[in-house]
């Protein structure tokens, strides 16, 4: 008689796989794993994202801050896989406790990036052996680059009922992106949405023009967003004032204010140019597994604890 395994510990050989398949590529590639603490001081305030309390300290939303003070440390190419924290996160592609990987290097920007996620995927793809097609949820999705990259700016245009500036204006951008523009991404191939409005960038750097865009992009197959890379604000002075803005934003909001990140904020100084991004594994997992629900690739759900 044959033992049908629930979902979660069917997934389990799969995971570990992929996430081995991710060490091998970063390993190969020249970048140093490392391990930075899951408990701070304080957070990098954003408005949407809420960080739990643990005392007077937090549970990180990223390794973002302390993986930068690495890099201004003389460290030149870093990846991490980490536990990382978001209060109030629930739903099918939502969790309270995710798995993230980050990586960050020197002398790179936010395109050079965009080559990472078609490399890293294409890597993972082969050594799962799924080829250079994915079929996620009765559709395919085409894996060899180069992958589409499309502007927000154009996202709007192509998809939303409101331009991008009105969406701002309302403080409706968010709920535009995800009913509208979300649904149409990476479907016949994966999309590195990029080029987003200053505003929706609170520690990315800003490239001049007509209008000015933040050097940070998304990437989405088959709908679900996995990643969050920029070119990194090396700016103390600038970065300060952002934080500023975002806990103004926060208070408004009647969330918590965090304290100032003010070890970050001295060796932000000291920090090359650079550029880094956040992808989360347990998606990138739903899409190899062909999962609905992300609570079908974690061992365990809050729920069952």
């Amino acid at each position: 008689m044959t033992t049908i395994l629930p979902p979660s510990i069917r997934h389990l050989p799969l995971r570990a796989r992929l996430i081995g398949s991710v060490r091998r590529f970063f390993e190969a590639d020249g970048y140093l794993e490392v391990e930075t603490p899951c408990r701070i001081r304080a957070p990098a305030p954003e408005l949407h994202i809420d960080a739990p309390p643990t005392g007077d300290w937090f549970l990180q939303t990223s390794p973002e801050l302390c993986m930068k003070r690495l890099l201004a440390a003389g460290c030149e190419r870093i990846f991490q896989i980490c536990r990382c924290f978001r209060a109030g996160e629930r739903g099918r592609r939502h969790l309270p406790e995710l798995t993230l990987l980050e990586w960050y290097a020197a002398g790179r920007d936010y395109r050079d990036l965009m080559v990472d996620c078609e490399r890293l995927v294409a890597a993972v793809a082969r050594d799962l052996g799924r080829g250079q097609t994915l079929v996620y949820q009765g559709r395919e999705v085409r894996l060899a680059p180069p992958w589409e990259r499309l502007t927000v700016a154009d996202a709007f245009e192509r998809y939303a009922s409101i331009p991008g500036d009105a969406a701002l204006a309302s403080d409706r951008f968010d709920d535009v992106m995800g009913l509208e523009i979300e649904p149409h991404l990476g479907f016949a191939r994966p999309t590195l949405l990029c080029d987003y409005p200053p505003a929706c960038a609170a520690l990315a750097r800003i490239r001049p023009g007509d209008p000015p865009v933040a050097e940070r992009f998304e990437l989405y197959i088959a709908g679900i967003e996995l990643c969050n890379g920029f070119s990194e604000l090396a700016d103390p002075v600038e970065q300060r004032l952002r934080f500023a803005a975002e806990n103004e934003a926060r208070r408004r909001a009647g969330r918590t204010v965090y304290p100032p990140a003010e070890p970050f904020l001295a060796d932000l100084a000291r920090m090359p140019p650079a550029a880094g991004n956040a992808l989360g594994l347990d998606r990138l997992v739903m899409l190899f597994a062909d999962a609905d629900c992300i609570d079908e690739v974690v061992a365990f759900t809050p729920e069952s604890l």
